[in-house]
């Protein structure tokens, strides 16, 4: 079998060499005698299903950054260790991601200079291992953070008519090494099945987009407002999270709302504290090393205030942008203390802004005080009540009766015989699809959503018409000015229509000129076959 033209014998060395791990020529193959057999086949077949699992794989772990601060704060609680695993996952991922597509694309090559496909047993053991990494990686996914296949769902309406370009120009690539395989092999069944398969691919591509559906396709003056922002535990990208710093970073990038948690001291002082126990985001080992496993709510108002709620954040840098703060901004950040309720209301009542908060724990025996605490703080504070947003279930009825100007916020969707009507919502961003978004807004139920970081997530709520959303990155959501794309259906359907119009084009044109170029093979591989066998019948006489 000749090699195609263009395709050198040093060029095939080349390709050889790292596919099958033999420093041979391309001559010396020939002469060996040696062909892609069905056993290569199939690990070609294999190969090709490990890149599209690794290609799966870093489009979920592009989809699992937005919410990866979460499961850092889930391994600390369960491992007390503090790491940045998206290091991990990134470098991981595209190590494999690398691996597999780099072989792919040597087997393609091999496979358009006529080339046996001998793949190195090297090659076949580190594709297993590839297979099982990814394998356990979806299945850990699964089980123990299911909500991220719907966090998958919705980024395909981010994606969605994107990834079926980039699908569309990827099968149009195949069709050269596809037609050069079907130009050369005799089987004449593999080839009617390979088209077969190659063609109700396409077909299913080119029709994808009838199913794919985006709240950013739409006309310019349909899209809703920007949704307003909310500082997840103040700006904690920026700050040591839930301190008066994290406060004013927040009032700087603009946000509408403070977001915080809220837990009452053993002398009944509220304060802002997320975790359960004081370890991730104070120094109390090393203040108070007999009693750091304690709950937070088992210290009292003096010995909090001598925590430091800030060095850590610099230590442990729990977000990229630490790094880039100013020598100011670190000073500051090593002097925080822990907040009492109080003083964040103060700060919210100064700069203008409403303060949303939890109250922890909610299955604490003495709730019911610590609800009396907060609302006491709030009344006293002189903050203006629907400048409060009120999340905690636990004896609502009796806030609304000592506060009745506190916004109820409802950590549920409406029901059908709801007594009351809701006014306010507040959901993980997985649990509201877009048309609820649009319903809810229709009837003037203000939706806020959490915690969304990224600007294609963002993107995606703010052309759903969400009312805020809930968020770490304030800095970055501020400076959006507009969704990331925002297409009107016309052009939509006209980037379709001659995207799916070229590749067709595309791939006819390979099948035709691969088809002429081996037509050009045939006399010169007869004539030496022809050649051959008188020399054989010569060398028998």
């Amino acid at each position: 079998m000749a090699d195609p033209p263009g395709c050198c014998a040093a060029c095939t060395t080349c390709l050889l060499c790292p596919y099958s791990c033999q420093w041979i020529t391309a001559k010396k193959e020939k002469r060996k005698g040696l062909r892609t057999t069905k056993c290569d086949c199939c690990w070609f077949l294999f190969l090709f299903c490990v890149f599209l699992a690794t290609l799966g794989w870093l489009y979920f772990a592009i989809i699992i950054l937005n919410d990866l601060h979460n499961f850092n704060e889930f391994i600390f609680k369960q491992r007390k260790l503090w790491f940045d695993w998206s290091l991990v996952l990134l470098i991981a991922t595209a190590v494999l991601i690398t691996y597999s597509s780099a072989l792919l694309v040597l087997a393609l090559c091999l496979q358009l200079c006529g080339q046996p496909l001998k793949l190195h047993w090297l090659h076949k053991i580190l594709l297993i291992l590839t297979a099982l990494v990814v394998a356990a990686a979806f299945t850990g996914l699964g089980i123990k953070w299911a909500e991220e296949w719907r966090s998958a769902q919705i980024s395909l309406q981010a994606t969605g008519p994107f990834l079926h370009i980039g699908v569309v120009g990827g099968m149009t690539l195949l069709a050269w090494p596809l037609a050069s395989f079907i130009y050369r092999t005799r089987n004449t069944g593999l080839k009617v099945f390979l088209l077969l398969v190659y063609c109700t691919v396409m077909i299913a591509v080119y029709l994808a987009p009838l199913g794919i559906t985006s709240p950013c396709i739409m006309e310019e003056n349909q899209l809703p407002p920007k949704p307003a922002l909310v500082g997840h535990r103040g700006a904690p990208m920026l700050a040591p999270e839930n301190t008066l710093m994290s406060l004013h970073k927040a009032v700087d990038c603009d946000v509408q709302v403070f977001e915080t948690d809220v837990m009452v001291s053993a002398d009944g002082v509220p304060f802002l504290m997320h975790d359960d126990k004081l370890t991730r985001t104070t120094n109390v080992q090393a203040m108070f090393p007999e009693r750091a496993a304690l709950n937070s709510t088992a210290f009292n108002w003096t010995d909090l205030q001598q925590l430091d709620a800030g060095s850590w954040f610099l230590e442990r840098k729990p977000f990229p942008t630490v790094e880039s703060l100013s020598d100011g901004d670190r000073e500051q950040a090593t002097k925080q203390r822990i907040p009492s309720l109080g003083q964040a209301l103060e700060a919210a009542k100064q700069n203008n802004i409403s303060i949303m908060f939890d109250l922890r724990p909610e299955n604490h025996s003495d709730y019911q005080n610590f609800v009396n605490a907060t609302l006491g703080v709030i009344l006293q504070s002189g903050i203006p009540l629907q400048q409060v947003l009120w999340l905690p279930d636990g004896f609502r009825e009796q806030v609304k009766q000592q506060a009745p100007g506190v916004q109820q916020v409802y950590g549920r969707k409406r029901l059908q015989n709801e007594k009351e009507p809701l006014l306010h919502v507040n959901l993980p961003y997985q649990d509201m699809s877009s048309e609820e978004i649009r319903q809810y807004r229709q009837d003037n139920i203000s939706v806020n959503l959490y915690v969304v970081n990224k600007p294609w997530l963002f993107s995606v709520l703010w052309c759903s018409g969400v009312s805020s959303v809930t968020t770490n990155a304030c800095q970055v959501l501020k400076e959006m000015k507009h969704p990331i794309w925002q297409l009107p259906s016309r052009t939509y359907l006209m980037m379709w229509i001659v995207v799916d119009c070229v590749s067709f084009l595309i791939i006819l044109w390979a099948f035709l000129l691969l088809k002429k170029c081996s037509h050009r093979r045939r006399p010169a591989e007869s004539e030496t076959d022809v050649l051959l066998t008188k020399i054989n019948s010569l060398m028998q006489e």
